[in-house]
């Protein structure tokens, strides 16, 4: 009988008889999610040049003003696009690979400080199951930035095409293309 060797798991982080640069794919995950996520707080935080002829930032839609509330109004709309995003069952894989190393990449050593993973019933990760409430409210924001991409199209009272107004429009049905998506899952469908 013919034996042949097994490969066995290895537990040193990195650690993998791939030999191809596995490695790669995390680079661009965690420069571009990453340099969005810098580039969104300060954006966010700014609170000023958000709003140029009839186009209006996302961040800032709806436009919100109230005189006890002295930060940016952003701060209050990006929770729920933030926390639909951040328990996306898609974005989960990218960012837990990129940022955590969890599972850095297929048959590919994890850390070894992680002793008793129980996957996603205790916290911090549990967390992640308030996923489909967060998708309500990105729905009802998702109403808002319709209502924005459909204005767009309208300079001083004219109907005009601009560069932010296609940008807007395919974005934001690219949106709810991904809520589409995103009822497709494999725990959507556990849910229905």
């Amino acid at each position: 009988m013919d034996s042949s060797s097994v490969p066995t798991r290895t537990t040193s982080l990195g650690q993998t008889q791939r030999r191809d640069a596995w490695w790669l794919e995390l680079l661009p995950v965690a420069i571009l999610f990453g340099g969005f996520g810098i580039y969104a707080t300060l954006r966010a935080l700014e609170g000023k040049f958000y709003e140029w002829g009839p186009y209006l930032s996302p961040f800032y839609s709806p436009l919100l003003s109230f005189s006890w509330w002295k930060f940016s109004p952003a701060i209050l709309i990006l929770g729920a696009p933030l926390g639909f995003r951040t328990t996306c069952y898609y974005y989960r894989k990218a960012y837990y690979r990129a940022f955590f190393l969890d599972p850095p990449a297929c048959a590919v050593g994890e850390p070894s400080v992680r002793k008793n993973y129980r996957g996603e019933t205790s916290f911090p990760f549990i967390l992640q199951n308030v996923h489909r409430y967060f998708l309500y409210l990105a729905i009802i924001f998702l109403c808002f930035l319709w209502y924005d991409a459909v204005k767009a199209f309208f300079f001083n009272g004219k109907f005009g095409i601009g560069l932010g107004t296609l940008i807007m429009f395919v974005g934001f049905v690219g949106s709810g293309h991904r809520i589409r998506m995103s009822l497709n899952t494999p725990e959507a469908s556990i849910r229905m």
